[in-house]
């Protein structure tokens, strides 16, 4: 190896990188100078490639290239150059980087909108069969409007319907509140107490036959159904426990069968004890007079409109001064929002009944009315057949 390299002259310039290798050629072993190696270690490449520890440069190729492996001579530019190919895909890291973030955002915009579309489609679906429920802050009728009688019976009357029922004992009128868009109303459990059939009018003047679903005489709530019923507007739910004395109110019934009557007052008292009877033989067909009678009920310890008989319940009732009279029970109580705070169920009337069977008692602004937070709590259970079942 050395003759050859002494006889050729390969490295007699002065550009010769291994000049000092050619002058130490003849000492056996000279530890500061080994002879380089015809080809640098292609494994060692990749390790002490100094482009691989600055990956975000890849736009300076030209001015590491010469740094090579210069611990083994060489101009650098072959594994220099060779090796800084390899960080040109750099940017890559980033591409993938970024991609599962903008991959995960697009997923959480596509859940929203998912979701927001199955929110509306569940609305759609259930919006029919689904109660109206709002606390008293919330506005059926305009805010401009608010505590307007006119706004309130013209956005509320269409959820308030009249009911005929007929029994053994006769025939009864009494009003209903719509809670459902597929016919589901809720009214007194003693104006279709014992009934064997059961007639509805809505405020348009459209006539349903209706089947009760569940009753509870307890606490005299009853919840019946329209057959072949679709498209009603539901009347609003409101809180009843936001009510206070002197509020603004508005009662929509069907007063001695004259459907769709509305009058207005204010509460007068709340949590009064009202006592009214659980006998199904007591309802207004007992005691009507053409149809619209009286339910009798107890109160401050008198009886009012009859004798309730042995058989009673007492429930926490809203006082109100606004003109009910029979057939009135079962109608609505509303707020000056339009929301429905109570069940109208029991009203005093000045006289009762003459023998003739003709009556001359009207309202004197003493009525009760059944709390809507007290209905909201029975309809689970009132769907399911009530309490009486």
């Amino acid at each position: 190896m050395t003759e050859s390299f002494r006889r050729s002259g390969e490295y007699e310039s002065d550009e010769n990188p291994y000049q000092g290798a050619q002058q130490h050629a003849s000492s056996p072993v000279n530890p500061e100078w080994p002879p380089p190696p015809a080809q640098p270690p292609l494994q060692q490449t990749p390790v002490q490639h100094p482009p691989m520890q600055q990956p975000v440069q890849p736009a300076q190729p030209v001015t590491v290239e010469g740094a090579g492996y210069g611990g083994y001579g060489g101009d650098g530019s072959g594994g220099g150059t060779a090796l800084l190919a390899e960080p040109v895909p750099a940017p890559a890291p980033k591409k993938r980087t970024r991609g599962p973030v903008a991959l995960l955002a697009a997923v959480a915009i596509v859940a929203a909108a998912v979701g927001g579309g199955t929110a509306y489609a569940f609305q759609q679906l259930t919006g029919s069969d689904t109660v109206a429920s709002s606390s008293t802050s919330t506005s059926v009728v305009p805010s401009s409007k608010k505590g307007d009688v006119a706004t309130i019976a013209a956005a509320v009357s269409p959820s308030v319907v009249e009911i005929n029922a007929t029994s053994n004992a006769g025939q009864s009128t009494g009003s209903g509140v719509i809670i459902t868009g597929d016919g589901e109303i809720v009214t007194n459990n003693h104006v279709v107490s014992g009934a064997s059939s059961i007639k509805v009018t809505t405020n348009s003047g459209k006539s349903y036959t209706a089947k009760v679903v569940g009753t509870d005489s307890k606490k005299d709530l009853a919840l019946i159904k329209l057959e072949n019923a679709s498209g009603l507007k539901a009347a609003s739910l409101g809180n009843s426990s936001g009510v206070q004395v002197g509020d603004t109110v508005v009662a929509i019934g069907s007063p001695e069968g004259l459907s769709g009557t509305v009058t207005s007052g204010i509460v007068s008292a709340l949590d009064r004890d009202v006592t009214v009877s659980t006998d199904e033989n007591q309802g207004q067909g007992q005691n009507q007079g053409g149809g619209n009678g009286q339910w009798p009920f107890s109160f401050g310890g008198q009886q009012f409109n009859g004798d309730t008989g042995s058989s009673t319940t007492t429930y926490k009732a809203i006082q109100t001064d606004a003109s009910l009279n029979p057939g009135n029970s079962g109608g609505a109580l509303i707020d000056a929002a339009g929301n429905i705070i109570g069940i109208n169920s029991a009203m005093y009337s000045a006289s009762s009944q003459s023998s003739s069977g003709s009556s001359d008692a009207g309202s004197v602004g003493l009525g009760f009315a059944i709390p809507i937070n007290t209905v909201k709590a029975d309809l689970a259970s009132l769907r399911a057949g009530g309490s009486d079942n």
